[in-house]
């Protein structure tokens, strides 16, 4: 039976993340024998936000598809990044319709046709948007005759409402990953109707950072809880988080695992 592997990419984080994606993905795939890469490129540009040609210098490393989160409404002109579909990027479905760009998207690979799907959660995040669970069967309910591999990424904030997600939807999605929090976890498992889950990819960025942000103006803020406009760490060593799953044409998992690296 034919599989497909699926790379799927934490947070990218600015530049930093961008340079660390570019050094190690080419050759991640061939080592890998990867048929899709899929990253999330909320923090894309300067931390927060996309742009087209971000985008497309991280297409031309090897990400085929992108997902997003909350962020990805912060730099101007996201508007017509996030509707044009050459740029392969799904943003949350439980925005507005009214919201510019897709929820999800479908694409085939070795004849088979796969869904990606963009969710947001709702505890400890803004702006307010649809009840995820509902819109989750919306979305299941309006793509039941594709017969696809679904493919979601949760960006959500609380580790509880990613695995209450993943034990609402299993059995009826195939793969399931959170993002969001930056940290990678390691409760990869298949869950008990089949669907693979993992609560965060983690991200690919500056390692002795927090978050991608330079730890002292975190730890400052923490000290002294005042406004200050967050820094990207650029210097020193970078991480690299990203999970391998394997899924079978008949949508059953049939391998998964951690793919971290540390980029000198």
């Amino acid at each position: 039976m034919d599989t497909i592997r699926f790379l799927l990419i934490g947070d990218i984080v600015a530049k930093p993340g961008r340079q660390a994606v570019e050094y190690i993905l080419p050759k991640l795939k061939k080592e890998l024998e990867i048929d899709v890469v899929i990253a999330n490129a909320e923090n894309l540009v300067g931390g927060k936000g996309v742009s087209e040609d971000r985008l497309i210098e991280m297409m031309n490393v090897g990400v085929d598809y992108f997902t997003s989160g909350n962020h990805v409404f912060s730099r101007p002109g996201w508007e017509d990044v996030l509707a044009n579909s050459d740029n392969g990027i799904v943003r949350p479905m439980n925005y507005p319709e009214s919201t510019s760009g897709f929820g999800w998207l479908t694409f085939e690979v070795k004849g088979n046709k796969i869904t990606l799907a963009n969710l947001q959660g709702v505890e400890g995040l803004t702006p307010s948007v649809d009840n995820p669970f509902k819109k989750i069967d919306q979305f299941l309910d309006s793509i039941k005759d594709l017969n696809s591999i679904i493919l979601l990424d949760f960006h959500a904030e609380m580790t509880s409402e990613k695995r209450a997600m993943g034990f609402y939807i299993d059995g009826r999605i195939h793969v399931m990953w959170g993002s969001h929090t930056h940290v990678p976890t390691a409760d990869l498992q298949t869950l008990p109707n089949g669907t693979f889950y993992v609560s965060d990819l983690g991200m690919v960025g500056n390692r002795d950072s927090v978050l991608g942000v330079k730890k002292e103006i975190i730890i400052q803020r923490f000290i002294d809880p005042q406004p200050r406009r967050f820094e990207w760490e650029y210097q020193g060593a970078k991480v690299f988080n990203a999970v391998l799953v394997e899924v079978k044409n008949d949508g059953s998992i049939s391998t998964f695992a951690r793919v971290d690296r540390i980029i000198p």
